[in-house]
């Protein structure tokens, strides 16, 4: 069981027996009666992003999951296909429950996969990651002076904004919970 007080981004909970992950939390206390906490909570089985308040210092439930170390074969359609390091058993992971995290997946890529009951639901991948910039427009010499941006695609696919004196074949650091540019490598 958790507290309300134990609540941190990426913690998995159960409510009313359905599993959730806190995408954001906020404590406050309203003029009258106790302190409450407001939450923002992705359902693990479906990815939907539910609000739901809760008295400060309840009891929330544990969800009846496990975590494994898997590598990243390949997609297929709307799955994405590991493999167990240790039985070489091989899992599909539905991306409609990953929360676009399969944007940053690299084939051979190792990370973890998250299972609920038995069936795996979500993926576990680093909080930032270092990836090639493969396609970006080239920056204007002199067009460094404020914080201008442009997009740039990553070996995976995905699209972040970065600065404009990034250009192709940079490695950069990407917050992979944000999409945010962190710096050159």
């Amino acid at each position: 069981m958790y507290s309300t007080t134990d609540f941190r981004k990426g913690l998995k909970i159960e409510v009313e027996g359905i599993p959730y992950e806190i995408v954001d939390f906020q404590h406050f206390k309203p003029g009258k009666g106790g302190a409450m906490v407001r939450t923002k909570l992705r359902n693990i089985l479906t990815g939907r992003i539910q609000d739901i308040t809760f008295r400060s210092g309840e009891k929330v439930g544990k969800p009846d999951m496990e975590t494994r170390d898997m590598q990243f074969l390949y997609r297929q359609d709307d799955e994405l296909i590991f493999m167990d390091m240790t039985t070489y058993e091989q899992l599909q992971v539905s991306t409609s429950t990953t929360g676009g995290k399969e944007g940053f997946l690299k084939d051979g890529q190792e990370c973890r996969v998250l299972l609920y009951k038995g069936n795996p639901l979500d993926i576990d991948i680093p909080l930032s990651l270092v990836l090639e910039v493969v396609e970006t427009e080239p920056g204007a010499k002199g067009d460094t002076v404020s914080n201008v941006t442009k997009p740039a695609k990553l070996e995976t696919g995905i699209v972040v904004q970065v600065p404009i004196f990034v250009n192709e074949g940079d490695r950069i650091k990407v917050d992979t919970r944000t999409k945010e540019y962190l710096g050159r490598e």
